[in-house]
């Protein structure tokens, strides 16, 4: 039976665990208010891009505003008994210099001026913060990025844990890894990641440049991040498959086709010399993770092996066989080649 033969030779075999990945932005923000009351403005929408300080809403401030105004005519008063204050101690200076005065006036006197710039100051701070608070009505973006969903209306009341909006940019994008506790003593900085697509394509290849220190008493999972330098292919929030490679070394691997599988054991044809020439020889194999379209080989063959990978259902063990002739331009063709010698 004509049949296909390959020389199989070691080559370099990645081992490799896969995970779900989280995409995070390090420049996602939640805006929420600093201040209570009622929305009366809303000035961006979903999709908006914003520049940093550009206004998202306003608060109704009127209470605020009114706050401020009693505040101020408090000030006056203040402001006129330090005045008349400071003359009343002017006067008793002049009485004490002069000899029509004590002593104890003039003390007194400085002291009721001292107390009323005292008052006048602490109302003075009690307008400037109730006007840095009269600002926070008035809610701006912290950041530059896309305005996410509004889910609050003109005429709603909000109140300081109310979410307004998140203001996403798609930069500064990582990817949040849970590895089992039981892999965790394999990682190490500048491991290999690569995110996959649901159809197995390689969308990014990052390293790894954090491993938390912690476990996470609820899942048992140890985080990792990798930085994701394109973040075109990539969304705030998505799952992503991640791939983390342990380590690259030389094994062999043999194409998924060339093996069968019998009562859940795995099997593989070799070529040997029988003595009136070559022979389909099965023998049992211990087989790893897929990679592409090929088996890790655990056990059972080694290089230099004459691997059969075609016409395995026309073939038994011991049936002769012949390899087909070269194909050229690849390793199967040379193993066809030397399997006919």
């Amino acid at each position: 039976m004509p049949v296909e033969i390959v020389t199989l030779t070691p080559k370099p075999v990645e081992q490799t665990g896969e995970f779900v990945g989280t995409i995070k932005s390090r420049k996602s923000t939640t805006v929420q208010p600093q201040a209570e009351g009622i929305i009366t403005h809303i000035a961006v929408k979903s999709g908006d891009r914003v520049s940093p300080g550009a206004v998202i809403l306003e608060i109704d401030a009127g209470p605020q505003r009114s706050a401020v105004a009693v505040l101020e005519g408090i000030h006056a008063a203040r402001e006129a008994d330090a005045t008349f204050a400071k003359q009343q101690a002017a006067r008793a200076k002049t009485m004490l210099d002069v000899g029509a005065g004590s002593q104890q006036e003039y003390d007194q006197a400085v002291a009721q001026q001292k107390a009323a710039e005292a008052q006048l100051k602490a109302v003075e701070d009690q307008i400037r913060q109730q006007q840095a608070e009269l600002a926070y009505y008035r809610v701006t973006a912290p950041t530059a990025g896309v305005i996410g969903d509004v889910p609050v209306r003109e005429g709603d009341r909000v109140t300081k844990a109310t979410m307004l909006t998140t203001i996403e940019a798609n930069a500064g994008l990582e990817v949040y890894i849970a590895v089992p506790v039981q892999q965790a003593p394999n990682l190490k900085l500048g491991l290999p990641v690569r995110l996959i697509s649901d159809t197995n394509q390689v969308l990014a290849t990052e390293k790894v440049d954090f491993i938390s220190p912690s476990v996470d008493d609820a899942t048992q999972t140890v985080l990792v991040k990798a930085g994701v330098g394109d973040g075109s292919k990539f969304r705030t929030d998505q799952f992503v498959r991640a791939r983390i490679v342990w380590s690259t070394a030389p094994g062999l691997m043999i194409p998924i086709t060339s093996v069968n599988r019998i009562n859940g054991q795995f099997f593989a044809f070799l070529a040997e010399n029988s003595g009136r020439g070559l022979a389909a020889k099965q023998h049992a194999v211990t087989l790893g993770p897929v990679i592409g379209n090929e088996y890790i080989v655990l056990g059972g063959l080694k290089p230099g092996d004459q691997l059969i990978v075609s016409g395995l259902q026309k073939i038994g063990d011991g049936a002769p066989v012949q390899a087909l002739p070269s194909r050229g331009g690849g390793e199967g063709a040379a193993g066809a080649g030397r399997g006919g010698e």
